[in-house]
């Protein structure tokens, strides 16, 4: 049975989780349905074919290091010593193969009910069995026999968002799949490095503390004069609501053509206008708001050395929810980011992510519960971007219409927001605290009306 130690920052995310606030990152699919009876199908054949998948059958195992043999404590009796030791003996985790892996322990067909998204909040709530591989897929038979839904909830020690996707689309098939493109060879790698690159790997080191040393300087300046809101921060219930948006991508480059920017640059703002909407009609104001978001930033690339897991940084920005002028709000949007783009993923406040390569495991497994409160303290809503396939989707020869990303929600925080595009669509997906946030639908209609203001603002 091969064991893949877990990188840092899949160990960070491991030993973050709490039971109010679970680490997986989930995305909800809606099929069409054929029949009554496709949901029990779609279940029947995601069982089948998890076992096939050998990245779902990866659990994660908690590693223990013994001290050595000679004890640091000769004079006391053996029994005691041990226990003084175990609590020196922590150390990482590793990803290995479950030998007793059983597909029907992680797909799941529930009862028909009309209301998708509020079934998902309720199975958002619940943490993963950390003992088996985490992760699930739960099957949502609509009522109305034309429609079901799978939630997939993934660990974010087992994947990233772009780890998630591939995992979960090896269950399904794809419509009108492109033609892959050559790719080219592979460079071969010595074991040992060139000592001719030795200057490069010293000056590499060098460049990893002072990147170490910007991020930190960064967080601490993006901490000074926050204007966030209350209403962005709540203490944790442990429940969770989700909502949905759905927009025409089409209107997102109407307005990106028309004051330029990228597709991200007009989506973050959208995030922003809503925001601002949302707060203004629950009595809680956007006067002087500006709070900080969190935009993930993938590293991974092809073939990278470690395909599972982990692959992020980030950037940090002041959402400019205070700004009245949707256009205005787009522009300081646009100029955040494109600050952020040239300084890179690798430094500033939103790279805190990369800083995990430099903590040992012992410090992750004894300071991941502080890590994760201290969320609190360096950003107030994530925004992430999950992306999807140019193709279309099938299971069962019921195609996928809508997918809606949902992420993981930090402790001390009220709201997360994913963004998809897929098949021509945007899907904001939200994730809240149900007990803070018991109107998440007014604020999903919100991202509508301020798409439409947009549009009005570009097209007078």
């Amino acid at each position: 049975m091969n064991a893949d130690p877990l990188a840092p920052l899949d160990l960070a995310f491991w030993n973050i989780e709490s039971a109010d606030h679970p680490m997986h990152l989930a995305a909800l699919g809606v099929f069409s349905a054929r029949s009554p009876t496709a949901g029990a199908h779609a279940a029947d054949l995601l069982a089948s074919r998890a076992a096939a998948v050998p990245g779902l059958r990866m659990r994660i195992r908690d590693v223990w290091q013994p001290l050595p043999a000679r004890s640091p404590f000769p004079a006391l009796h053996r029994p005691v010593a041990s226990v003084l030791r175990r609590p020196l003996a922590f150390g990482g985790a590793e990803r290995e193969t479950d030998p007793g892996f059983d597909p029907q322990n992680h797909v799941r067909l529930h009862a028909p009910t009309a209301d998708f998204h509020s079934v998902a909040g309720r199975l958002m709530e619940r943490p993963l069995e950390r003992t088996r591989p985490p992760w699930e897929a739960h099957v949502l038979p609509g009522e109305d026999g034309v429609s079901f839904a799978v939630l997939f909830k993934f660990h974010h020690a087992l994947a990233d968002g772009l780890r998630a996707l591939t995992l979960a689309a090896a269950l399904m098939d794809p419509m009108d799949l492109p033609a892959p493109r050559p790719r080219p060879a592979e460079p071969a790698r010595g074991l040992l490095p060139d000592v001719r690159e030795v200057p490069a790997l010293v000056r590499g080191l060098l460049s990893d503390a002072g990147r170490a040393l910007d991020i930190g300087a960064a967080v601490a300046r993006s901490t000074l004069d926050v204007r966030s809101s209350p209403a962005l921060a709540c203490e944790p219930s442990g429940t969770r609501r989700t909502a949905g948006a759905v927009l025409d991508l089409d209107d997102v480059h109407r307005i990106r053509k028309s004051v330029g920017g990228t597709v991200n640059d007009v989506l973050i703002a959208v995030v922003a206008g809503a925001l601002r909407r949302w707060l203004d009609e629950r009595g809680a104001g956007s006067e002087g708001v500006t709070p900080r978001a969190l935009v993930p930033v993938s590293r991974r690339r092809p073939r990278t050395a470690h395909p599972q897991g982990n692959r992020l940084s980030g950037y940090l920005l002041r959402l400019p929810v205070d700004e009245a002028e949707p256009l205005a709000r787009l522009a300081l949007v646009r100029t955040a980011m494109d600050r952020n783009k040239d300084a890179g993923p690798s430094r500033g406040a939103g790279a805190v992510a990369l800083l995990a390569d430099h903590v040992p495991p012992l410090g992750h497994r004894l300071g991941g519960p502080l890590v994760g409160q201290a969320a609190r303290l360096w950003f107030d809503v994530l925004v992430t971007s999950v992306p999807l396939p140019g193709f279309g989707l099938r299971l069962g020869g019921d195609p996928l219409g809508a997918v809606f990303p949902l992420a993981p929600l930090a402790p001390g925080h009220s709201l997360a927001v994913a963004v998809s595009t897929y098949r021509g669509r945007v899907h904001y997906g939200l994730v809240a605290d149900g007990a803070a946030v018991p109107d998440l639908d007014r604020l999903a209609g919100a991202v509508f009306e301020e798409v439409a203001t947009l549009i009005s603002a570009c097209d007078p």
